[in-house]
């Protein structure tokens, strides 16, 4: 096995992917995982913990992107301005690869309970971390959590159009920037 080629993680997370719309998450193993990507199964050990957390690969990175983006918003910026930095920093590093997972990621999710209170804990964390980041801001807690669960929201929808998209060259930024502007124009018939 070629273990010394670059992208292991990708590949074990295309892999189990494809292996999990395929014949299912129960019935998927990690051998399995390992010799569809070409990588041993200590290799897949090294990237990951267990096959769960395969779907959540990116989180941290997500986390650390959207919380960077709100930090470093303009001191004047809202709370949901300060959100939309954090979306579009986290939107911009969204690729290709992204989205040619989206159909099989969200085929594996709906077919396993367990993948998909794995997907709501990783909705969870989001918010939790751009709240958190809004609070470090100045922004009180009620305020700081209704713009993070805006902004996931908005990521979720933002993201479902892009993938939706036969062909995208803009890429999932500007999607997921219309999807907080309109969200943020329905909060105003809440009245």
């Amino acid at each position: 096995m070629a273990r010394w080629q670059p992208g292991a993680r990708d590949r074990l997370v295309l892999a189990a992917v494809d292996l999990f719309a395929d014949q299912g998450y129960d019935a998927t193993t990690v051998a399995q995982i390992a010799e569809r990507a070409g990588v041993t199964k200590s290799t897949f050990f090294r990237h990951f913990p267990d096959k769960r957390e395969l779907l959540v690969a990116g989180q941290e990175t997500l986390c650390r992107l959207l919380v960077e983006g709100i930090t470093t918003a303009p001191e004047s910026a809202t709370p949901l301005e300060a959100v939309a930095a954090g979306l579009e920093r986290a939107s911009n590093a969204m690729g290709p690869l992204n989205r040619e997972l989206a159909p099989r990621l969200k085929a594996a999710i709906a077919a396993s309970t367990e993948l998909q209170e794995r997907d709501a804990l990783k909705t969870v964390g989001l918010a939790k971390a751009m709240s958190d980041a809004l609070k470090t801001r100045g922004v009180a807690d009620p305020i700081a959590h209704l713009a993070a669960e805006l902004g996931v929201l908005a990521f979720k929808q933002g993201y479902a159009t892009w993938t939706a998209l036969e062909q995208d060259e803009a890429g999932l930024a500007p999607h997921v920037a219309a999807a907080l502007k309109d969200l943020r124009t329905a909060t105003t018939a809440l009245g």
